[in-house]
């Protein structure tokens, strides 16, 4: 696709940070068991503020808050998906019996009983077109929810979700950005869940380098971050799914209470959380830029046990011609395994010849291989090093 991946990937070891005693702890007994295992073996685990300093400068910098800790993972990535994505788009627009349009959304999906009728907006002329696809995939981001509600498949009912708006605070300081070079991992804080875990990250932005540090998060009722509606929320609510969005608020106060917090901070208390991991950060140096929207996906277990779950899954109807996938952050770190689930479970004579097995073993060499197992060890650092010497990161 690219003759030269550094158009969309390049080299940022990754670091985790603590302060504090209970969490320098809680970091070096991380450390002993992930370095146990072959993915995890060359992590580096310190206390010293002097190589701390080596690694990320903006962590110690006017630092006068000790105990601290780190630990660091080089071969680390920065990459711009949204480059990748335009590539791959592009690329299956010149393959025979494919075709890719944009500027399109999905208005309405009707269950026709050897497929889908699919009715199509293109957004720059207002016209519509009907499609008949025999398979259906829904991965619209916070747009999955409607279209499988829309679909009235089985599986859909009970199935909720909540918006929450993300913000971060962006420098775009020359001297500051060229100090940090790494995406620092901290400890979520008090309420926060897992996916709201503060970071200070290097982040290449349109081209231009930059240091992005959160999230926080903002009250929205929008299912989308450019083309949502205020109204997206509301008519997500139906009486098959009312009692869980109802059981789980009710049953997740503190989460709550942390969402009306991060809704209405200051500028000032965002800076106060930056200065935990750069204590010399000024408000001057940074502005709030506003981030996308996750939906918080919730089905009737959860309401049933009382559980916000922040994983990704895939909703697949009985038939197997319809898959939807769901979650608070369906992204890119789970995209190809998503993608092999699916095909195996809905599109599995793709795989049934040898050729097409030996073209996605070409795709996804390690796809039908177990690389958590110690004993193969060997093959994961093998195809590591031919991943790192492909991507140009060695």
């Amino acid at each position: 696709m690219a003759d030269n991946p550094r158009e969309f990937i390049s080299p940022v070891p990754h670091i985790s940070f603590v302060y504090g005693s209970e969490q320098v702890d809680f970091l070096k007994a991380r450390h002993a068991s992930m370095v146990a295992h072959h993915f995890f073996k060359d992590m580096e685990y310190t206390t010293d503020p002097a190589i701390i300093e080596r690694w990320a400068p903006l962590l110690v910098e006017g630092r006068r808050s000790f105990p601290i800790a780190a630990t660091k993972m080089d071969g680390g990535t920065d990459v711009n998906f949204g480059a990748i994505s335009r590539k791959l788009l592009t690329w299956l627009s010149r393959q025979d019996g494919c075709a890719v349009a944009t500027s399109h959304r999905v208005m309405d999906l009707k269950n026709a009983g050897s497929g889908w009728n699919v009715r199509i907006k293109n957004l720059y002329t207002g016209e519509y077109r009907l499609s008949r696809p025999r398979f259906v995939f829904v991965g619209a981001g916070g747009g999955s929810l409607h279209l499988l509600q829309k679909s009235g498949i089985p599986e859909s009912k009970g199935v909720g979700g909540f918006p929450i708006g993300g913000q971060w605070l962006v420098c775009e300081k020359r001297e500051i950005i060229e100090k940090h070079r790494a995406k620092v991992y901290g400890q979520a804080l008090d309420a926060a869940p897992t996916m709201a875990v503060p970071h200070l990250d290097t982040r290449i932005l349109d081209g231009k380098t930059t240091l992005l540090f959160g999230p926080f998060a903002t009250w929205t009722m929008k299912f989308l971050h450019k083309k949502g509606s205020w109204t997206d929320l509301p008519f997500s609510v139906r009486t098959d799914n009312l009692s869980t969005l109802v059981k789980i608020g009710a049953r997740n106060i503190p989460l709550v209470r942390y969402l009306i917090q991060q809704g209405t901070q200051s500028m000032a208390d965002r800076m106060e959380v930056l200065n935990l991991f750069y204590p010399k950060a000024r408000a001057e140096d940074w502005k709030l830029m506003d981030a996308g929207i996750r939906v918080q996906t919730m089905k009737k277990t959860d309401g049933e046990a009382g559980i916000v779950h922040y994983g990704t899954e895939v909703v697949t109807n009985s038939d197997r011609t319809l898959s939807a996938l769901l979650g608070a952050s369906p992204g890119a770190s789970v995209a190809v395994d998503i993608a092999l689930d699916v095909i195996k479970l809905c599109l599995p004579h793709l795989l049934s010849t040898g050729d097409g097995e030996a073209r996605l073993k070409a795709m996804s060499p390690a796809y039908d291989e177990n690389m958590i197992v110690p004993e193969n060890a060997g093959r994961f650092r093998e195809l590591q090093r031919e991943t790192n010497k492909t991507l140009q990161l060695i």
